[in-house]
């Protein structure tokens, strides 16, 4: 079914033949095909839903719609979903509500439920402890590969991910893991602790989200345990909520590097005074730092004036700078993401970008060279002054491109803001000042 014929059946109030064709659907589909209805007709659809489907369906929405939603059903339907998350789905959902909301949503459902919620809602934002599912089976020491197994179709409701069991003493501390492989094939009287093998990678629950993410991608984990302080398992998290922490830094990333203040909602659900906000202080800072090139080319007036020639190339000079800026940012900011270079290896980013600058310089003035002398037919003179401006300005780009990153991490800032927006503004500054110095330096002016 598809948007069309969604709201066609909607017009003519054929609710029997929209839940039929709902059935038949996938949950990310449902949720991607229903929640930009208005309201009304959001709930309309999501009460056709089967009980069974209609969780799934919830957490597959945008947050924003998942909090308009669940404030406009009933509190017997809320509950209903709320007791069928899983917590950190749960935790995220309440996250940026009023406490007055959220007391009211946790008043109707169980102890346990309420319980698990306000206990991840106090761990800090984008923290693995705010992350981690605490709906996890643990197995003690000592058991045997039967009694494991049944426990595990004891407690089958509280299970997110079948892969791996996480086994504990009698204090409740991980001492290591189980894989399903392992309770599958061993002998029913084997005893878990000589199967199970320890946890090579094992995480706190304040460590932050992005190294989380990390260790998850180096390693290819599924699923990794989460303890306290004391070494107690508190929770799990998975490999679906690390692919949400993934697809969210990039999008912060990007936003940063395009100079936007980060925005938590899609683009099409952000509206335009929001963008507005999220825009215009970066703009106002980059348009103020950009009155530096017109000082420079104001103090250079009198050169102009001579040589008028010289202006035609400002435009060139200034975007290949900024464009060579610019690439070596990235691919810096990029690496600095990855863990991939440290600020101890600036040295050897900057000896890097050095030797790169030159190849690229060289390249760029050859070709330009030869476009300066026959088709714009300009002295030999200005074409060597454009030339080698074109040189210098593309090896300090690609520099101040490359260090400007490394040195926001290394004061605390994200590397991210060090991108095409500010590295263009203070490389068109500097393009500036090398063509006119050149420029005086070698016609006397």
């Amino acid at each position: 079914m598809n948007r069309e014929l969604l709201e066609e059946l909607l017009s003519e109030n054929r609710l029997t033949e929209i839940k039929s064709n709902l059935n038949e659907m996938n949950e990310f589909d449902i949720a991607e095909l229903i929640e930009d209805l208005p309201e009304k007709q959001l709930i309309k659809v999501f009460r056709l839903l089967p009980k069974t489907m209609a969780t799934d369906v919830f957490v597959n929405m945008e947050e924003d719609i998942q909090r308009n939603l669940i404030t406009a059903l009933t509190n017997q339907e809320a509950t209903s979903i709320i007791e069928d998350m899983f917590s950190d789905d749960a935790a995220d959902l309440f996250e940026e509500m009023p406490a007055i909301l959220i007391s009211k949503l946790l008043k109707n459902v169980s102890k346990e439920t309420r319980t698990s919620i306000n206990k991840l809602l106090k761990y800090p934002d984008n923290s693995a402890g705010s992350l981690m599912a605490v709906e996890h089976i643990h197995l003690k020491k000592g058991l045997t590969i039967k009694e494991s197994v049944e426990r595990i179709k004891k407690y089958k409701d509280e299970v997110v991910s079948y892969e791996t069991w996480y086994i504990t003493d009698s204090e409740r501390k991980l001492i290591g893991y189980i894989d399903v492989k392992d309770l599958l094939l061993s002998d029913s009287d084997t005893l878990i602790d000589d199967v199970m093998e320890e946890c090579e990678h094992v995480l706190t629950t304040l460590m932050d989200q992005e190294e989380v993410a990390n260790i998850f991608q180096d390693y290819n984990y599924s699923t990794l345990p989460v303890v306290d302080s004391e070494g107690r398992l508190v929770g799990v998290i998975t490999i679906d909520d690390i692919l949400d922490i993934i697809e969210e830094e990039t999008t912060e990333d990007i936003e940063k590097m395009a100079a936007i203040t980060p925005s938590d909602k899609s683009y099409m659900r952000t509206g335009v005074f929001e963008t507005w906000k999220k825009r215009i202080p970066w703009l106002l800072l980059l348009m103020i730092s950009a009155t530096f090139t017109g000082k420079i080319i104001t103090h250079f007036e009198s050169a102009l004036s001579t040589y008028v020639v010289l202006t035609a190339f400002i435009p060139m000079l200034m975007d290949t700078g900024g464009n060579a800026g610019s690439q070596a940012s990235v691919s810096v900011i990029r690496s600095l993401s990855l863990d991939e270079i440290e600020y101890k290896d600036t040295f050897k980013v900057l000896w890097k970008e050095f030797r790169v600058s030159i190849l690229v310089g060289v390249t760029l003035a050859l070709a330009n060279f030869l476009k300066l002398i026959f088709i714009d037919s300009v002295t030999l003179e200005i074409a060597f002054i454009v030339c080698f401006t074109l040189i210098i300005t593309v090896m300090v780009a690609k520099l101040i491109g490359s260090s400007l990153p490394i040195l926001a991490r290394k004061i605390g800032f994200d590397p991210a803001v060090m991108a095409s927006p500010f590295i263009t503004t203070i490389v068109d500054a500097c393009s500036l000042l090398i063509y006119f110095k050149i420029a005086s330096l070698l016609l006397g002016i």
